[in-house]
C-alpha cells in the first residue's frame, strides 16, 4: 500500500485585479498539484487600485466553491513563506518572453536563497496570453469593456472605484 504525499503549490503576486488570466493558470496547476495556495503579496513597491483586504476578498471569491484552493496574504520573501506553508514549488506564469526573462532571475534569485525553491513556469490559454493586471486596470479606468477578461465580483469593483 502506497501513501500519498499531497502536493502544494504556491501562486503568489499582488492580483490587482485578479483576471481570468490567473483563474486559468490556477486551474493549470491543479493539473498538476493536489493543492494551490494563493498567496496575495502585499505588494509594498507598488501601488496597488485595490487595498489588500479587498484584493484578498476578491481571490476568495473566485475560489470558493473549490476546497483544493486556499487564499491568504503575505509579506515579505517568497521563499521564507514557501517553506511556511510547505509549497513543493512555487507557479509563475509567463505571457512572453519578456516574463521569461524577470521570472527566471526571481527564480534564480530565490534557488539561491533557498536551493530547495523550485518554480514552475506556465503559460496561459491564447485567450489570456496578453492579459495584465495593468492592462485591465488601465481599460477600466478609461472605461472600456474588460468583462471577458475578469470575474464578475472585478468588474463590481471597478464599478465602485471608478464611479463618477
Amino acid at each position: 500500500m502506497s501513501s500519498h504525499t499531497p502536493t502544494k503549490a504556491l501562486y503568489p503576486g499582488t492580483f490587482d485585479p485578479i483576471t481570468n488570466g490567473h483563474i486559468d493558470l490556477v486551474q493549470r496547476a491543479l493539473k498538476l498539484f493536489d493543492e494551490v495556495i494563493i498567496a496575495v503579496a502585499f505588494a509594498h513597491h507598488k501601488k496597488p487600485l485595490f487595498s489588500f483586504d479587498e484584493r484578498v476578498a476578491m481571490v476568495k471569491q473566485v475560489f470558493a466553491d473549490d476546497s483544493r484552493i486556499s487564499v491568504v496574504g503575505f509579506e515579505g520573501l517568497l521563499v521564507d513563506f514557501a517553506k511556511e506553508t510547505s509549497a513543493s514549488a512555487v507557479i509563475r506564469g509567463l505571457r512572453a518572453v519578456s516574463d521569461f526573462e524577470y521570472e527566471f532571475g526571481l527564480a534564480n534569485m530565490n534557488r539561491s536563497l533557498d536551493e530547495n525553491f523550485e518554480a514552475i513556469f506556465l503559460t496561459p490559454a491564447q485567450e489570456y496570453s496578453f492579459v495584465s493586471s495593468t492592462l485591465v486596470r488601465e481599460v477600466a479606468k478609461l472605461g472600456g469593456d474588460v468583462s471577458k477578461f475578469v470575474p464578475q465580483g472585478v468588474l463590481d469593483g471597478f464599478a465602485q472605484k471608478f464611479a463618477k
